[in-house]
Protein backbone atom coordinates (compact mmCIF):
# COMPACT_ATOMS: atom_id res chain seq x y z
CA UNK A 1 0.00 0.00 0.00
CA UNK A 2 0.95 3.35 -1.17
CA UNK A 3 -0.67 6.44 0.40
CA UNK A 4 0.38 10.45 -0.04
CA UNK A 5 0.67 12.58 2.89
CA UNK A 6 1.98 15.74 1.59
CA UNK A 7 -0.63 17.49 4.41
CA UNK A 8 0.80 15.79 6.88
CA UNK A 9 3.62 17.15 8.95
CA UNK A 10 6.14 15.17 11.44
CA UNK A 11 6.74 16.98 14.25
CA UNK A 12 10.55 15.75 16.03
CA UNK A 13 13.63 17.13 17.10
CA UNK A 14 14.94 16.04 13.81
CA UNK A 15 14.43 16.91 10.14
CA UNK A 16 10.83 15.64 8.97
CA UNK A 17 10.31 11.96 7.78
CA UNK A 18 9.99 12.07 3.73
CA UNK A 19 9.82 8.29 3.30
CA UNK A 20 8.85 5.64 5.72
CA UNK A 21 9.10 2.20 4.49
CA UNK A 22 8.07 -0.40 6.52
CA UNK A 23 8.32 -4.65 5.62
CA UNK A 24 8.43 -4.03 1.93
CA UNK A 25 8.55 -7.13 0.15
CA UNK A 26 7.80 -7.75 -3.67
CA UNK A 27 7.18 -11.04 -5.22
CA UNK A 28 7.58 -12.26 -8.70
CA UNK A 29 6.17 -15.40 -10.13
CA UNK A 30 9.05 -16.99 -12.47
CA UNK A 31 8.01 -18.56 -15.56
CA UNK A 32 7.68 -17.40 -19.45
CA UNK A 33 3.94 -16.43 -19.61
CA UNK A 34 3.59 -12.89 -18.48
CA UNK A 35 4.39 -10.31 -21.34
CA UNK A 36 2.33 -7.58 -19.92
CA UNK A 37 -0.04 -7.43 -22.96
CA UNK A 38 -2.76 -9.42 -24.23
CA UNK A 39 -0.80 -9.85 -27.60
CA UNK A 40 2.88 -11.08 -26.23
CA UNK A 41 0.71 -13.40 -23.82
CA UNK A 42 -1.13 -15.35 -26.56
CA UNK A 43 2.05 -15.56 -28.69
CA UNK A 44 3.86 -16.85 -25.47
CA UNK A 45 1.20 -19.83 -25.32
CA UNK A 46 1.53 -20.35 -28.98
CA UNK A 47 5.16 -20.72 -28.70
CA UNK A 48 4.30 -23.15 -25.33
CA UNK A 49 2.12 -25.34 -27.42
CA UNK A 50 4.99 -26.02 -29.99
CA UNK A 51 7.45 -26.68 -27.40
CA UNK A 52 6.07 -29.71 -24.72
CA UNK A 53 9.32 -29.63 -22.80
CA UNK A 54 9.20 -26.01 -22.20
CA UNK A 55 5.51 -26.11 -21.67
CA UNK A 56 6.92 -28.59 -19.03
CA UNK A 57 8.93 -26.64 -17.10
CA UNK A 58 6.70 -23.29 -17.43
CA UNK A 59 4.32 -25.44 -15.26
CA UNK A 60 6.61 -26.28 -12.66
CA UNK A 61 7.77 -22.44 -12.90
CA UNK A 62 4.49 -21.23 -12.44
CA UNK A 63 4.55 -22.37 -8.90
CA UNK A 64 8.15 -20.43 -7.94
CA UNK A 65 8.60 -17.45 -5.98
CA UNK A 66 11.24 -14.55 -6.06
CA UNK A 67 11.37 -11.89 -4.06
CA UNK A 68 13.16 -8.46 -5.05
CA UNK A 69 12.69 -7.36 -2.10
CA UNK A 70 12.73 -9.03 0.72
CA UNK A 71 11.46 -6.81 4.35
CA UNK A 72 12.66 -3.52 4.13
CA UNK A 73 12.41 -1.01 6.25
CA UNK A 74 13.97 2.24 6.05
CA UNK A 75 13.25 6.22 7.03
CA UNK A 76 14.43 8.91 4.96
CA UNK A 77 13.95 12.98 6.19
CA UNK A 78 14.41 15.94 4.41
CA UNK A 79 17.30 17.37 2.78
CA UNK A 80 19.18 13.89 2.69
CA UNK A 81 20.93 12.55 -0.08
CA UNK A 82 20.83 8.87 -0.24
CA UNK A 83 22.58 6.08 -2.28
CA UNK A 84 21.54 2.91 -2.93
CA UNK A 85 23.95 0.22 -4.00
CA UNK A 86 24.51 -3.43 -4.31
CA UNK A 87 25.03 -6.01 -7.68
CA UNK A 88 22.86 -5.97 -10.28
CA UNK A 89 19.58 -8.25 -8.99
CA UNK A 90 20.07 -6.82 -5.39
CA UNK A 91 16.79 -4.65 -5.44
CA UNK A 92 17.63 -1.19 -5.83
CA UNK A 93 15.51 -0.41 -9.00
CA UNK A 94 12.45 -2.83 -7.76
CA UNK A 95 12.81 -0.30 -4.44
CA UNK A 96 12.67 3.04 -6.46
CA UNK A 97 9.98 1.77 -8.80
CA UNK A 98 8.05 1.12 -5.97
CA UNK A 99 8.67 4.69 -4.55
CA UNK A 100 7.89 5.97 -7.96
CA UNK A 101 4.52 4.35 -7.76
CA UNK A 102 5.58 2.33 -11.21
CA UNK A 103 4.72 -0.94 -9.59
CA UNK A 104 2.86 -1.84 -5.99
CA UNK A 105 4.54 -3.71 -3.20
CA UNK A 106 3.15 -7.22 -2.70
CA UNK A 107 3.51 -7.01 1.21
CA UNK A 108 4.54 -3.95 3.45
CA UNK A 109 3.82 -0.13 3.31
CA UNK A 110 5.68 3.01 1.78
CA UNK A 111 4.40 6.54 3.00
CA UNK A 112 5.56 9.66 0.61
CA UNK A 113 5.81 12.87 2.60
CA UNK A 114 5.78 15.16 -0.69
CA UNK A 115 5.21 15.09 -4.32
CA UNK A 116 8.32 12.55 -5.62
CA UNK A 117 9.89 13.22 -9.06
CA UNK A 118 11.06 9.98 -10.94
CA UNK A 119 14.35 10.23 -12.97
CA UNK A 120 14.57 6.27 -13.74
CA UNK A 121 14.47 6.83 -17.90
CA UNK A 122 15.91 10.60 -18.32
CA UNK A 123 13.28 11.30 -21.71
CA UNK A 124 10.51 8.89 -21.93
CA UNK A 125 7.54 10.16 -23.49
CA UNK A 126 10.17 12.36 -25.71
CA UNK A 127 8.81 12.33 -29.20
CA UNK A 128 11.42 12.33 -32.19
CA UNK A 129 9.79 14.32 -34.63
CA UNK A 130 8.99 17.06 -32.13
CA UNK A 131 11.21 20.01 -31.25
CA UNK A 132 13.21 19.91 -28.02
CA UNK A 133 10.93 22.94 -26.69
CA UNK A 134 7.95 21.16 -27.36
CA UNK A 135 8.98 18.13 -25.88
CA UNK A 136 9.65 19.95 -23.11
CA UNK A 137 6.02 20.56 -22.77
CA UNK A 138 5.05 17.35 -23.93
CA UNK A 139 7.34 15.74 -21.26
CA UNK A 140 6.69 18.08 -18.35
CA UNK A 141 3.10 17.62 -18.52
CA UNK A 142 3.49 13.33 -18.19
CA UNK A 143 6.12 14.46 -15.59
CA UNK A 144 2.97 16.03 -14.00
CA UNK A 145 3.38 20.32 -14.19
CA UNK A 146 0.75 22.36 -15.35
CA UNK A 147 1.21 24.94 -18.46
CA UNK A 148 1.68 27.60 -16.95
CA UNK A 149 4.77 25.80 -14.41
CA UNK A 150 6.41 24.73 -17.88
CA UNK A 151 5.53 28.79 -19.05
CA UNK A 152 7.52 29.79 -16.12
CA UNK A 153 10.62 27.65 -16.25
CA UNK A 154 11.10 27.32 -20.05
CA UNK A 155 13.64 29.53 -20.02
CA UNK A 156 15.64 27.93 -17.16
CA UNK A 157 15.19 24.48 -18.33
CA UNK A 158 16.71 25.47 -21.79
CA UNK A 159 19.55 27.24 -19.96
CA UNK A 160 20.63 24.57 -17.92
CA UNK A 161 20.40 22.13 -20.81
CA UNK A 162 22.67 24.05 -22.49
CA UNK A 163 20.79 23.36 -25.74
CA UNK A 164 19.83 27.43 -26.87
CA UNK A 165 21.04 26.73 -30.36
CA UNK A 166 19.23 23.24 -30.72
CA UNK A 167 15.69 23.77 -29.00
CA UNK A 168 14.22 24.26 -31.77
CA UNK A 169 15.50 21.21 -33.82
CA UNK A 170 13.77 17.71 -33.98
CA UNK A 171 14.86 15.70 -30.89
CA UNK A 172 15.65 13.05 -33.58
CA UNK A 173 18.87 14.71 -34.50
CA UNK A 174 20.16 14.99 -30.55
CA UNK A 175 23.14 13.00 -29.58
CA UNK A 176 22.39 10.47 -26.82
CA UNK A 177 24.20 13.39 -24.68
CA UNK A 178 22.35 16.18 -25.83
CA UNK A 179 18.65 13.86 -25.09
CA UNK A 180 20.42 13.25 -21.60
CA UNK A 181 20.72 16.74 -21.07
CA UNK A 182 17.49 17.88 -22.24
CA UNK A 183 15.85 14.63 -20.17
CA UNK A 184 17.06 15.73 -16.87
CA UNK A 185 16.63 19.20 -16.90
CA UNK A 186 13.18 18.98 -17.48
CA UNK A 187 12.73 16.58 -14.38
CA UNK A 188 14.77 18.41 -12.44
CA UNK A 189 13.09 21.54 -12.26
CA UNK A 190 10.02 19.96 -11.96
CA UNK A 191 8.82 21.32 -8.23
CA UNK A 192 8.75 18.42 -5.91
CA UNK A 193 10.16 17.17 -2.44
CA UNK A 194 11.48 14.25 -2.88
CA UNK A 195 13.78 13.37 -6.53
CA UNK A 196 14.37 9.70 -7.59
CA UNK A 197 17.07 8.91 -9.34
CA UNK A 198 17.90 5.73 -11.28
CA UNK A 199 22.00 5.56 -13.20
CA UNK A 200 20.74 9.11 -15.16
CA UNK A 201 23.82 10.63 -15.39
CA UNK A 202 25.52 7.49 -16.66
CA UNK A 203 25.45 9.10 -20.00
CA UNK A 204 26.29 13.14 -20.85
CA UNK A 205 29.73 14.80 -20.45
CA UNK A 206 31.80 15.35 -17.36
CA UNK A 207 31.01 18.48 -17.20
CA UNK A 208 27.35 18.31 -17.41
CA UNK A 209 27.55 15.69 -14.82
CA UNK A 210 29.37 17.86 -12.40
CA UNK A 211 27.09 20.75 -12.70
CA UNK A 212 24.21 17.73 -11.85
CA UNK A 213 26.12 16.66 -8.85
CA UNK A 214 26.45 19.92 -7.75
CA UNK A 215 23.06 21.16 -8.80
CA UNK A 216 21.21 18.73 -6.42
CA UNK A 217 23.71 18.37 -3.50
CA UNK A 218 22.81 22.77 -3.70
CA UNK A 219 19.05 21.80 -4.03
CA UNK A 220 19.03 19.03 -1.19
CA UNK A 221 20.95 22.03 1.22
CA UNK A 222 18.67 25.13 0.59
CA UNK A 223 15.64 23.68 -0.25
CA UNK A 224 15.49 20.67 1.82
CA UNK A 225 14.89 18.69 -1.51
CA UNK A 226 15.34 14.89 -0.50
CA UNK A 227 17.21 12.97 -3.15
CA UNK A 228 17.62 9.14 -3.83
CA UNK A 229 20.49 8.25 -6.16
CA UNK A 230 21.46 4.75 -7.39
CA UNK A 231 24.79 4.35 -9.40
CA UNK A 232 27.44 1.62 -9.96
CA UNK A 233 30.17 4.48 -10.21
CA UNK A 234 31.26 4.80 -6.85
CA UNK A 235 32.61 8.32 -7.11
CA UNK A 236 29.50 10.18 -7.76
CA UNK A 237 27.96 8.15 -4.85
CA UNK A 238 30.50 9.25 -2.57
CA UNK A 239 30.52 13.18 -4.40
CA UNK A 240 26.43 13.58 -3.80
CA UNK A 241 25.49 11.57 -0.83
CA UNK A 242 25.64 11.72 2.33
CA UNK A 243 24.27 8.37 4.01
CA UNK A 244 24.52 5.15 1.59
CA UNK A 245 22.42 2.07 1.70
CA UNK A 246 23.81 -1.94 0.54
CA UNK A 247 21.33 -3.95 -0.96
CA UNK A 248 22.10 -7.79 -1.31
CA UNK A 249 19.43 -10.54 -2.42
CA UNK A 250 16.49 -7.72 -1.69
CA UNK A 251 17.56 -6.72 1.68
CA UNK A 252 19.74 -4.20 3.29
CA UNK A 253 22.83 -5.08 4.54
CA UNK A 254 23.91 -1.66 5.59
CA UNK A 255 22.55 1.73 6.26
CA UNK A 256 24.80 4.41 6.96
CA UNK A 257 28.29 6.51 6.28
CA UNK A 258 28.74 6.43 2.97
CA UNK A 259 32.48 5.74 2.51
CA UNK A 260 31.93 2.34 4.62
CA UNK A 261 28.70 1.39 2.52
CA UNK A 262 31.39 1.72 -0.57
CA UNK A 263 33.87 0.11 1.46
CA UNK A 264 31.40 -2.91 2.17
CA UNK A 265 30.19 -2.78 -1.23
CA UNK A 266 33.39 -3.46 -3.01
CA UNK A 267 34.66 -6.05 0.11
CA UNK A 268 32.35 -8.46 -1.78
CA UNK A 269 34.85 -8.76 -4.37
CA UNK A 270 37.63 -11.48 -4.11
CA UNK A 271 41.55 -10.82 -3.88
CA UNK A 272 43.10 -13.27 -6.79
CA UNK A 273 44.40 -16.38 -5.37
CA UNK A 274 48.25 -16.58 -4.65
CA UNK A 275 48.62 -17.57 -8.68
CA UNK A 276 45.61 -16.72 -11.35
CA UNK A 277 45.77 -18.64 -15.33
CA UNK A 278 44.89 -16.21 -17.68
CA UNK A 279 41.92 -17.20 -20.46
CA UNK A 280 39.19 -15.82 -22.58
CA UNK A 281 37.15 -14.25 -19.84
CA UNK A 282 40.45 -12.01 -19.05
CA UNK A 283 40.67 -10.92 -22.44
CA UNK A 284 37.51 -9.18 -23.52
CA UNK A 285 39.32 -7.27 -26.44
CA UNK A 286 41.43 -10.35 -27.80
CA UNK A 287 39.90 -10.14 -31.04
CA UNK A 288 41.15 -6.57 -31.39
CA UNK A 289 44.68 -6.49 -29.84
CA UNK A 290 45.82 -9.84 -31.19
CA UNK A 291 44.82 -10.15 -34.50
CA UNK A 292 47.85 -12.34 -35.01
CA UNK A 293 48.97 -13.94 -31.81
CA UNK A 294 52.37 -13.18 -31.38
CA UNK A 295 52.87 -13.39 -27.61
CA UNK A 296 50.80 -14.36 -24.94
CA UNK A 297 50.52 -13.79 -20.75
CA UNK A 298 49.91 -17.28 -19.46
CA UNK A 299 49.87 -16.85 -16.05
CA UNK A 300 51.10 -14.83 -13.45
CA UNK A 301 52.05 -15.97 -9.15
CA UNK A 302 52.90 -14.42 -6.04
CA UNK A 303 56.70 -15.33 -5.57
CA UNK A 304 57.08 -14.34 -1.51
CA UNK A 305 53.47 -14.45 -0.23
CA UNK A 306 50.55 -16.80 0.07
CA UNK A 307 48.07 -13.89 -0.54
CA UNK A 308 48.13 -10.64 -2.40
CA UNK A 309 47.79 -8.37 0.82
CA UNK A 310 50.45 -5.57 0.80
CA UNK A 311 52.06 -3.10 3.59
CA UNK A 312 52.76 0.60 2.42
CA UNK A 313 56.50 0.61 1.54
CA UNK A 314 56.41 -2.43 0.21
CA UNK A 315 56.86 -3.97 -3.55
CA UNK A 316 54.94 -7.10 -4.99
CA UNK A 317 57.45 -9.95 -6.18
CA UNK A 318 55.65 -11.70 -9.35
CA UNK A 319 56.32 -14.55 -11.77
CA UNK A 320 54.68 -14.35 -14.76
CA UNK A 321 54.89 -16.69 -17.63
CA UNK A 322 54.55 -16.63 -21.29
CA UNK A 323 55.04 -17.65 -24.13
CA UNK A 324 56.49 -16.02 -27.81
CA UNK A 325 55.69 -17.49 -31.51
CA UNK A 326 58.90 -15.93 -32.92
CA UNK A 327 61.42 -13.69 -31.95
CA UNK A 328 60.82 -10.77 -30.12
CA UNK A 329 62.54 -7.52 -29.66
CA UNK A 330 62.18 -4.83 -27.17
CA UNK A 331 59.39 -6.35 -25.07
CA UNK A 332 57.93 -4.20 -21.73
CA UNK A 333 54.71 -4.50 -19.75
CA UNK A 334 52.33 -2.17 -18.73
CA UNK A 335 50.57 -2.19 -15.29
CA UNK A 336 47.57 0.47 -15.13
CA UNK A 337 46.31 0.32 -11.35
CA UNK A 338 42.67 1.37 -10.50
CA UNK A 339 41.46 1.84 -7.39
CA UNK A 340 38.81 -0.38 -5.68
CA UNK A 341 35.76 2.42 -6.66
CA UNK A 342 36.93 2.01 -10.15
CA UNK A 343 39.02 5.78 -9.97
CA UNK A 344 42.54 4.89 -12.54
CA UNK A 345 45.12 5.36 -9.86
CA UNK A 346 48.67 5.62 -12.01
CA UNK A 347 50.52 4.13 -14.75
CA UNK A 348 53.61 1.72 -13.97
CA UNK A 349 55.75 1.09 -16.90
CA UNK A 350 58.85 -0.92 -17.62
CA UNK A 351 61.97 0.70 -16.94
CA UNK A 352 63.54 -1.74 -19.10
CA UNK A 353 62.93 -4.05 -22.15
CA UNK A 354 63.89 -7.73 -22.72
CA UNK A 355 64.53 -9.59 -25.97
CA UNK A 356 62.61 -13.49 -26.23
CA UNK A 357 63.53 -16.40 -28.27
CA UNK A 358 60.56 -18.36 -29.61
CA UNK A 359 58.89 -20.39 -27.03
CA UNK A 360 58.09 -20.23 -22.96
CA UNK A 361 59.89 -18.16 -20.65
CA UNK A 362 59.49 -16.70 -17.47
CA UNK A 363 59.82 -13.56 -15.88
CA UNK A 364 60.84 -11.80 -12.57
CA UNK A 365 58.14 -8.78 -12.04
CA UNK A 366 58.75 -6.40 -9.20
CA UNK A 367 55.92 -3.99 -8.64
CA UNK A 368 56.49 -1.32 -6.30
CA UNK A 369 53.58 -0.36 -3.77
CA UNK A 370 55.53 1.84 -1.58
CA UNK A 371 53.43 5.21 -2.91
CA UNK A 372 49.73 3.68 -2.77
CA UNK A 373 47.53 4.05 -0.07
CA UNK A 374 45.38 1.64 2.04
CA UNK A 375 42.79 -0.10 0.07
CA UNK A 376 41.88 -2.89 -2.86
CA UNK A 377 43.52 -1.94 -6.28
CA UNK A 378 43.52 -4.16 -9.44
CA UNK A 379 46.00 -3.68 -11.96
CA UNK A 380 45.64 -4.54 -15.83
CA UNK A 381 48.43 -5.82 -17.33
CA UNK A 382 49.40 -4.95 -21.44
CA UNK A 383 52.27 -6.80 -23.08
CA UNK A 384 53.92 -3.98 -25.73
CA UNK A 385 56.89 -3.61 -28.50
CA UNK A 386 58.44 -0.63 -28.06
CA UNK A 387 59.57 0.46 -31.52
CA UNK A 388 62.54 3.20 -30.65
CA UNK A 389 60.36 6.18 -31.62
CA UNK A 390 58.49 6.26 -28.82
CA UNK A 391 55.39 4.34 -29.61
CA UNK A 392 54.61 1.15 -28.69
CA UNK A 393 52.79 -1.86 -30.10
CA UNK A 394 50.19 -3.91 -28.05
CA UNK A 395 50.37 -7.93 -28.42
CA UNK A 396 48.67 -9.14 -25.32
CA UNK A 397 45.98 -7.23 -22.70
CA UNK A 398 44.40 -8.85 -19.65
CA UNK A 399 41.47 -7.20 -17.42
CA UNK A 400 42.52 -7.93 -14.46
CA UNK A 401 45.80 -9.23 -14.19
CA UNK A 402 46.11 -9.05 -10.78
CA UNK A 403 44.77 -7.35 -7.77
CA UNK A 404 45.45 -6.58 -4.01
CA UNK A 405 44.77 -5.01 -1.04
CA UNK A 406 47.17 -2.40 0.76
CA UNK A 407 47.34 -2.21 4.47
CA UNK A 408 48.15 0.71 6.55
CA UNK A 409 51.13 0.71 9.00
CA UNK A 410 51.73 3.47 11.10
CA UNK A 411 55.89 3.77 12.36
CA UNK A 412 57.85 6.85 12.80
CA UNK A 413 58.41 8.08 9.41
CA UNK A 414 54.65 7.35 8.33
CA UNK A 415 53.39 8.94 11.67
CA UNK A 416 49.91 9.99 10.18
CA UNK A 417 46.90 7.94 9.07
CA UNK A 418 46.35 8.52 5.41
CA UNK A 419 42.89 10.10 4.91
CA UNK A 420 42.89 9.43 1.21
CA UNK A 421 39.32 10.84 0.98
CA UNK A 422 40.95 14.36 0.97
CA UNK A 423 44.06 13.92 0.14
CA UNK A 424 44.56 11.59 -2.60
CA UNK A 425 44.90 7.77 -3.10
CA UNK A 426 48.90 8.26 -3.98
CA UNK A 427 51.21 9.80 -0.81
CA UNK A 428 54.20 11.12 -2.38
CA UNK A 429 57.42 11.11 -1.00
CA UNK A 430 57.57 13.90 2.17
CA UNK A 431 58.40 17.47 1.62
CA UNK A 432 61.32 18.68 3.82
CA UNK A 433 61.49 21.85 5.26
CA UNK A 434 63.85 24.01 7.75
CA UNK A 435 64.32 27.50 8.91
CA UNK A 436 65.85 30.11 7.36
CA UNK A 437 69.07 32.23 9.21
CA UNK A 438 68.09 35.56 8.51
Amino acid sequence: MISDMSDKTMKNSEAPVMIRVCGLKKKYHLGRIGAGTLQGTIKEWRELRKDPAAAKKQKADRHQEFYALNGIDLTIRKGEKIGIIGRNGAGKSTLLKILSRITAPTEGTVDLYGRVTSMLEVGTGFHGDMTGRENIYLNGAILGMTKAEIDAKVDDIIRFSELEDFIDTPIKRYSSGMFIKLGFSVAFHLESEIIVMDEVLAVGDIAFQRKCLDSLAKTARDDGRTVLYISHNMNTVRQLCDRCIVLDKGKVIYDGDTDEAIAIYLGMQKLMPSEIVYGPEHRPDDHIIRAHKRFTMESLKLMDRPTPVFHSREEAQLEMRCTAEERLENLGLRFELWYQDGTKVATSLSGNFVDLEPGETRLRIRLPMHHLTSGQYRADIVAFLFDGSGNEIKIDAVYPGFSFQIEPVLDQENYLEWSHRFWGLIRLDDLTMEKMLD
